[in-house]
């Protein structure tokens, strides 16, 4: 019985001990691998799920210059309201006449119920401005309201002021409103004078604190959790909006600069994309505008990475690119050609040219030093077997590149390989960026729980001559669970070890999309989400936010049994970088559990000896797998630190640690 037992305990130890085997890591600690770029992880926005208008974009106000194709849009109206096209700002002509109704107890007014009503804080200062005149001379008065329509008691209002207008010229008058009290969904309305016709246009109403207390600012917490996730790059202003569903309405940065008033309205494919959830009133201000984005930039300490148009309509929409009228034809591109070379003037030119004056005048001389830029979103190429229309996107590009480059020989140029990950066209288009010579071309892939799990070493065969890759787009779509879950977000961590591990390769990457109203979405896999007064980060937002505070300096290289770990056989569906920071003395370690079953892992630093401590921080869950952050619940997941002691082995240190199930974990150890 004795040796039977001894027999069978040995087994175990040995059976143990060859698992443990399994999971043994090796660094070299001293041998510092490729630069990780400070471009590396950043943020990725569209203005889809009302991302600008009614989410970043602090404006309250809905169709503030009635300039819907429905004028009256987002508004309620009563007594004598009549529309004019006679405005103040001549590429948003229209404007609202607000005459007496003749009747002491019949009131002229105007209602907007905002972007699913609007949350203002009880305490709190809204700025009401709005463009006046009296068109018969003398004074009025506008009385403006911020209302409950949904209260029981005897008054609707929850603060107000009044506007006293002069003189027959168009004028700019503001005031204050400070609510008594918080609500989600107040209306705003704007009263006219008893007696007197009164002229109004550009009617607005924004939080006194915006990001930065700028006038025409950023809704605090959205901009604020951009900022919390230490973006290297931001990419703008999208996406599918840069084509447009036709040319007229694809993104053009010229119309969103200059004095907000007078920016004029375009309509946003994403309002009509979707039929299952469908939204009608749904257009772009461009009130959050190139000049705004930049300044975001900024703000943030990141690289600005604007995307123009090639002149190419949303190909899945067009599929035919010899139908007239649907792009633009080749020999016919020097006005797109000429808007790429005028927005490299507004960011970096001189005050004394024409578009760096227009910077100027918006209040920043200094230029913004922009060093790359996007041409075309998802386009591609057609090969004989599928259209035979032949290179509709790289002849394109080509174009743009010779006079980018001719003009601005350090400006570095970014293509895409399309739409999708693999297949023939991607198979068609990246050979391609390397004959045109891109400095970096722009993969995209929204891909499934499958796909994210056995493709972690998609970059370790790359041709390291060619171009480097921008991962511009990417998100873990569940099968059948296509919301933020915990399960997809870890697949993405996973993933993202792949990304860092190849970082002399990919020099950027930024999560898509980024931002979802819970009222108002349309694509539901979003790193934050928001309501009129509240916002939350998803599990994914807190996988970039890992990823980027703590991506180091350089690579180090990381094997198992001399093997990357990126959930090869015998890997138990564990995946790990690591890289060094210079800046802090840290080794960093990232690691993914993607099993079911908790894992032994042991990594041997080799080039540190002594005993350390490692301090960790890691997501995890024992809500399920399907568990997400929510409105009523915005901390479920979050990041939750801890340490473990590092034991002194012959030669190096070594860090010995059980890694639960479904886990990611980042170590930080003090070299």
């Amino acid at each position: 019985m004795k040796l039977r037992f001894l027999t069978s305990a040995f087994a175990l130890c040995a059976a143990m001990s060859m698992v443990a085997a399994d999971h043994v890591m090796d660094i070299k600690t001293t041998k510092l691998g490729a630069p990780v770029q400070s471009t590396m992880y950043g943020i990725f926005f569209e203005d889809i799920n009302y991302a600008a208008d009614g989410g970043l974009y602090a404006e309250l106000v809905m169709n503030r210059s009635f300039e819907f194709p429905n004028h009256f849009a987002g508004w309620d109206i009563s007594g004598k309201v009549m529309l004019l096209s006679d405005g103040p700002f001549d590429r948003n002509p229209n404007c609202v006449r607000l005459a007496p109704s003749g009747h002491s107890d019949k009131h002229t007014m105007i209602e907007n119920h905002g972007f699913f009503g609007m949350g203002v804080k009880g305490g709190e200062e809204y700025r009401f401005s709005v463009w006046a005149r009296v068109p018969g001379g003398g004074n009025a008065t506008l009385w403006v309201d911020l209302v409950d329509n949904a209260t029981m008691g005897d008054d609707q209002k929850l603060g107000n002021a009044g506007v006293e207008v002069s003189g027959k010229e168009w004028k700019k008058y503001t005031a204050i409103i400070k609510p008594k009290r918080t609500f989600d969904k107040a209306h705003l309305r704007v009263w006219g004078d008893s007696k007197v016709t009164t002229d109004v246009d550009h009617v607005s109403l924004f939080p006194v604190k915006t990001w930065k207390g700028r006038e025409n600012g950023m809704r605090q917490d959205l901009a604020q959790a951009l900022f919390d996730m230490h973006p290297g790059v931001f990419r703008f202003p999208g996406g599918c909006i840069v084509e447009g569903t036709d040319l007229e309405t694809r993104y053009n940065w010229k119309n969103s600069v200059g004095p907000v008033e007078n920016r004029p309205l375009n309509e946003n494919r994403w309002h009509y994309t979707f039929t299952s959830r469908y939204f009608p009133n749904y257009y772009q201000s461009y009130g959050l505008g190139f000049f705004e984005f930049f300044q975001l930039c900024e703000d943030f300490g990141c690289e600005a990475l604007p995307v123009i148009s090639c002149g190419l309509s949303c190909q899945f929409q067009n599929p035919d690119p010899t139908k007239p009228g649907v792009h633009v034809p080749v020999d016919q591109l020097d006005d797109y050609i000429q808007d790429a070379l005028d927005l490299v003037e507004f960011a970096n030119g001189d005050v004394t040219t024409k578009w760096g004056k227009v910077r100027a005048d918006m209040g920043h001389p200094e230029p913004f030093n922009l060093k790359y830029l996007g041409v075309g979103n998802e386009q591609w190429d057609y090969d004989e077997k599928h259209g035979g229309f032949g290179p509709v996107f790289t002849e394109r590009l080509k174009k743009f590149s010779d006079a980018l480059r001719a003009k601005y020989p350090k400006l570095k140029l970014i293509g895409t390989t399309g739409p999708n990950s693999e297949g023939w066209d991607f198979d068609l288009l990246q050979p391609r960026m390397k004959e045109l010579k891109v400095d970096l071309y722009d993969e995209h892939y929204y891909r499934n729980e499958k796909w994210f799990l056995s493709h972690g070493l998609r970059y370790d065969s790359y041709d390291r001559k060619g171009p480097r890759v921008f991962a511009g787009e990417y998100a873990c779509h569940g099968s059948g669970k296509k919301w933020n879950h915990f399960e997809t977000s870890l697949y993405e961590a996973a993933h993202m070890t792949g990304i860092e591990r190849n970082a002399d390769i990919v020099h950027m990457a930024t999560y898509a999309p980024l931002f979802a109203h819970v009222e108002g979405w349309q694509w539901r896999p979003d790193a934050i989400w928001y309501d009129n007064l509240n916002s939350f980060k998803t599990v994914s937002y807190y996988v970039q936010q890992m990823f980027a505070t703590n991506k180091g300096t350089n690579v180090l290289q990381l094997t198992m049994g001399k093997k990357p770990v990126a959930g090869q056989e015998g890997q138990d569906g564990l995946f790990a970088s690591s890289v060094f920071d210079a800046q802090t003395g840290e080794v960093i370690i990232k690691v993914v559990n993607t099993s079911k079953q908790s894992q032994p892992i042991t990594v041997n630093l080799t080039g540190m000896k002594g005993e350390r401590t490692a301090e960790w921080i890691e997501l995890r869950t024992e809500k399920g797998l399907d568990a997400e952050n929510s409105i009523q619940n915005p901390e479920l997941i979050h990041p939750v630190p801890g340490s473990v002691k590092c034991a002194a082995g012959k030669k190096n240190t070594v860090l010995s640690d059980e890694l639960p199930a479904m886990t990611f974990r980042v170590y930080k150890v003090k070299k």
